[in-house]
């Protein structure tokens, strides 16, 4: 029997299973292959670690290796909105990452007695007083592991959250972002508003010899034609977004309330994305991967018995965090109060060409 069976080897199982590896004897689930042969895993993720994640890199006592970094690293925001033409600039600075590099790194980092099922995919599980008993597919045969703890760590659409009769009924959205070939990206991250797309935000980010244009839609049969409007008004706006070179789409779990926010129960435990654990007013997420597997990993330091409880008690600063931000957030996504804040030019610096 494992102590803890871990369902996604993201940031935040990663970290967990890295936090708990030298301590008890963890299984790790993974539908992608992080230990084969990199080029195809690509996760459809901006690949910025904003201050926060910094931050929590800097409390692990990490730092990343040289292959993990993209250029350029980015020291301002360019936030436009295409609905009223106003522009600004802001001082923020983001470490520019490769996703799947970073991802793999974060699995380099595991402790040897922790064991990896890589391709592997979630079924389903059933919980006894003795522990919680998971199925799943790998290698094309169905298999099961015995486990005290289960944690879900596998994002906005996690099968753990589903089979827990818990999936979220509001803040779902898709994010669309396709990468175009540049010879010369502009050195810093776009922030783009515009209500006909999305009542979230939309983004362009420079990778190397490439530019990532993405938006983050609210779910419905519309996102693919909300898409194809932003890149249409950038093309008015005066970008040339070059060659095509890839459409990624993944789900996006927008905190919306209390309700978007679910830890699990009892031996079944949420982590990160999967808990509603990102932020509302950015959409940044791997600081709040980090922060929960740590907040897990502390919960278990007494054990298993009564852990759920203490994770519970111990996420509320998370919770008020990220309550804390959705307030604020109508500063950012109600037109008229983004009109006033840009049009005020408070926090905004000049670019000197």
């Amino acid at each position: 029997m494992y102590d803890v069976i871990i369902v996604g080897g993201g940031p935040a199982g990663a970290t967990l299973a890295r936090l708990l590896g030298d301590r008890m004897k963890v299984l790790i689930l993974d539908q992608r292959d992080l230990v084969a042969t990199p080029g195809s895993l690509e996760k459809c993720c901006g690949g910025l670690l904003a201050p926060d994640a910094q931050v929590m890199l800097a409390r692990f006592g990490l730092g990343l290796p040289k292959a993990v970094l993209a250029s350029p690293q980015l020291f301002a925001v360019r936030a436009i909105d295409l609905a009223t033409g106003q522009e600004r600039f802001y001082p923020r600075n983001y470490i520019n990452v490769k996703r799947e590099s970073f991802d793999r790194w974060l699995i380099s980092l595991l402790p040897p007695g922790v064991e990896g099922r890589w391709g592997a995919q979630f079924l389903d599980f059933r919980r006894d007083e003795k522990g919680v008993e998971v199925s799943f597919l790998w290698q094309g045969k169905e298999k099961n592991a015995t486990g005290r703890i289960l944690v879900g760590a596998d994002g906005a659409q996690s099968g753990v959250r589903r089979k827990l009769g818990h999936s979220p009924s509001a803040g779902l959205y898709v994010a669309v972002q396709q990468s175009f070939a540049v010879s010369k990206a502009l050195p810093y991250y776009t922030a783009v508003f515009d209500p006909a797309i999305t009542d979230f935000y939309s983004w362009m980010i420079p990778k190397d010899d490439k530019l990532l244009v993405g938006a983050a839609i609210p779910a419905g049969p519309n996102v693919l034609s909300r898409f194809e409007l932003l890149l249409k008004k950038l093309g008015n706006h005066g970008f040339d977004l070059g060659c095509s070179v890839r459409r990624q789409g993944t789900s996006l779990l927008r905190p919306m309330g209390h309700g978007t926010l679910y830890g699990g129960e009892n031996q079944v435990v949420l982590i990160g994305e999967a808990a509603g654990w990102i932020s509302p007013s950015s959409a940044e997420g791997i600081s709040y991967a980090f922060r929960s597997a740590l907040v897990l990993s502390q919960a278990l330091e007494q054990g298993h018995e009564g852990a759920f409880g203490r994770y519970r008690c111990l996420s509320k600063s998370l919770k008020f965090n990220i309550l804390g931000k959705r307030a604020k957030s109508p500063a950012m996504y109600w037109p008229p109060l983004r009109r006033l804040a840009m049009g005020s030019g408070l926090m905004s610096i000049d670019i000197i060409q």
